[in-house]
């Protein structure tokens, strides 16, 4: 298994730019598959972002596409979501987790996540 820690996120005005990271312990990091999700008060965890096992393909959300990139280092154990264009409905908790699958769109399907990084973005 994988244990990760989330980190990066703030306050932040709308159309700003925020990066989050995700450090990872265990020594089958490079096996998975990782992602981002999000969760707002009140509202389902949703996909945000994934990025295949060794970093070639990586699928988003389609209400992030063209701001987000997330990338990897298997080297270094991390993941980052590079957040650009902010909007007030980007507001969440965003949550590092880890997946057998690529694609997997599913917020359920992912394991390992902890309470998140929180982003709050202001109109």
């Amino acid at each position: 298994q994988v244990q990760l820690v989330e980190s990066g996120g703030g306050l932040v005005q709308a159309g700003g730019s925020l990066t989050l990271s995700c450090a990872a312990s265990g020594r089958t990091f490079s096996a998975y598959t990782m992602g981002w999700l999000r969760q707002a008060p009140g509202k389902e965890r949703e996909f945000v972002a994934a990025i295949s096992p060794g970093g070639g393909a990586t699928s988003y959300a389609d209400s992030v596409k063209g701001r987000f990139t997330i990338s990897r280092d298997n080297a270094k154990n991390t993941v980052l979501l590079q957040m650009n264009r902010l909007k007030p409905e980007d507001t969440a908790a965003y949550i590092c987790a880890a997946s057998r699958t690529f694609p997997n769109y599913n917020g359920r399907d992912y394991f390992g996540g902890g309470q998140g990084t929180q982003v709050t973005v202001s109109s």
